[in-house]
């Protein structure tokens, strides 16, 4: 039997050559009622056919990861503009050199959060480190957004053992790029943040979340949300950076005020060492 993706049809591949010619050189389409609806970007981008870009983007990052033997992730989000130690203290040295006050200090605080991208990174080589020595049915693989800081930290700190890992970048207005340590063949492009997070989910088996702005604080709440209402199986949430998330997060308040109840404040745990943050995951799966 002809395998069903072995595409020979002259007119599907003209439409694919299409395709390619404008979206390369920016080029408008011209209308065309008789290019075929699979390959017609102005008919997949339609309002009325959102439904179908929501299916593709559930599709096309599970058939992969599952093909690639991806099952198990330990999910790491943080912010993007956290920048590794050295980088941290080129800036430092530059911004002092130009005698610039309002670019020393913001020097001296990326040089202040720097051990974060260390600790990320120190961390991510922990599971890989693990993960490397055990059978692929067990293994678990590190999983970030895939842009640059945190995630990049983490996907660094499993590129460091050679370990595969994935990444779920986003298309965004600023053009935010996968970060250069993902696994090629596993760094995926959304369009959807529903999306997105809908896959940082479905293979998570932990989750630890850095220090980071809205976008950080958003999925973790949406996870919290998940296992609270028993939408999703429990795991570990870890969150790293305890002074970062004693001045951020006052969840007690919403204990005294009835709106979340005593043991949803168990839903988490805090710290601020990479072997501790594995070995809650470890304990949890008495790995």
């Amino acid at each position: 039997m002809e395998s069903n993706t072995d595409l020979q049809d002259a007119r599907l591949a003209e439409m694919w050559g299409e395709l390619h010619r404008n979206t390369t050189n920016g080029n408008p389409f011209k209308p065309d009622a008789y290019r075929l609806a699979f390959v017609d970007p102005e008919f997949l981008q339609r309002r009325e056919t959102r439904g179908i870009r929501f299916q593709l983007e559930l599709l096309k990052p599970d058939l992969n990861l599952t093909e690639q033997g991806i099952e198990s992730t330990v999910v790491v989000y943080g912010s993007a503009r956290t920048i590794a130690p050295d980088e941290a203290a080129a800036q430092l040295a530059q911004a002092r050199a130009a005698g610039d006050a309002e670019s020393i200090r913001l020097a001296e605080r990326a040089v202040k959060n720097a051990h974060y991208y260390t600790q990320a990174r120190q961390f991510a080589r922990l599971v890989a480190e693990y993960s490397m020595a055990r059978p692929p049915a067990q293994r678990l693989t590190i999983c970030t957004g895939g842009g640059p800081g945190i995630m990049e930290a983490a996907n660094r700190g499993a590129h460091d053992v050679g370990a595969p890992n994935v990444g779920l970048n986003i298309t965004l207005p600023h053009e935010q790029s996968c970060n250069r340590f993902i696994t090629p063949s596993l760094a995926f492009k959304f369009h959807y943040f529903a999306l997105r997070k809908m896959h940082f989910m479905m293979r998570a088996k932990a989750l630890v979340v850095f220090p980071g702005g809205f976008g950080t604080l958003d999925e973790l709440f949406e996870v919290l949300t998940l296992v609270q209402t028993r939408k999703a199986k429990p795991v570990p949430i870890v969150l790293f950076g305890s002074s970062f998330w004693q001045r951020v997060l006052n969840l007690r308040v919403l204990v005294e005020e009835g709106t979340i109840a005593e043991q949803d404040l168990a839903l988490f745990h805090v710290t601020d060492d990479p072997a501790q943050a594995w070995e809650i995951i470890r304990a949890f799966y008495a790995l």
